[in-house]
């Protein structure tokens, strides 16, 4: 997975809280292999009417290149599955902003590469009122936590360990792979002090 610093893309509202991870891919479409991609499934039956026909007035449908969502609050809540994130990823979306997240959807959303970029309500509130007439550019920076949306400068909240493993591309694997040196080190130094927790190398 490539790390990234900066992203400049577009940016649409969708304002709409409690956006669970089973409205972000509903169920029945969890058996599709992974390789096939999950971006046509993102978010399907909010994207359509009765009918099955896709809304016209549905955002992501007027504006299918846009690889930044402005939300409601409690964004990805609900059940754990991963493949919500897989959707949003293979549908284009790089950053997601909203006031708060599902926690765990937060966390797959960092070890896929996909910013869940949080911000205080009135940040949340300019954010909405300048893209209530339609997609705007975006400039997204994870080193600095800041986003540009026309006149719209606010910050966001990321914690260090995300930032770094978006920075670089990484998951929790590699993260910890950072300390592999102070690993190696206490191993060694504890099976000198302590012998007597180390198995017999005949066992």
């Amino acid at each position: 997975m490539a790390g990234w610093r900066t992203h400049r893309g577009t940016a649409i509202g969708l304002p709409v809280a409690n956006i669970d991870t089973d409205q972000l891919i509903p169920a029945r479409f969890m058996s599709v292999p992974r390789i096939e991609g999950y971006g046509p499934y993102l978010l399907h039956d909010m994207r359509r009417d009765a009918t099955g026909s896709l809304r016209r007035d549905f955002p992501l449908n007027t504006h299918p290149k846009a690889s930044v969502l402005v939300t409601g609050r409690n964004f990805g809540s609900g059940s754990s599955r991963e493949a919500a994130v897989y959707a949003l990823v293979d549908a284009g979306i790089r950053v997601v902003i909203a006031p708060s997240f599902g926690d765990i959807f937060a966390a797959n959303a960092v070890n896929n590469g996909l910013l869940p970029a949080k911000v205080d309500e009135k940040s949340h509130a300019a954010l909405e009122a300048a893209l209530a007439n339609g997609p705007q550019d975006i400039t997204v920076d994870v080193v600095d936590r800041r986003l540009a949306l026309d006149e719209v400068k606010v910050g966001f909240v990321l914690d260090d360990s995300w930032a770094e493993k978006l920075i670089n591309g990484w998951d929790d694997i590699d993260l910890t792979r950072k300390h592999s040196a102070a690993i190696t080190a206490f191993k060694i130094s504890r099976s000198q002090t302590a012998a007597w927790a180390w198995p017999r190398p005949e066992d």
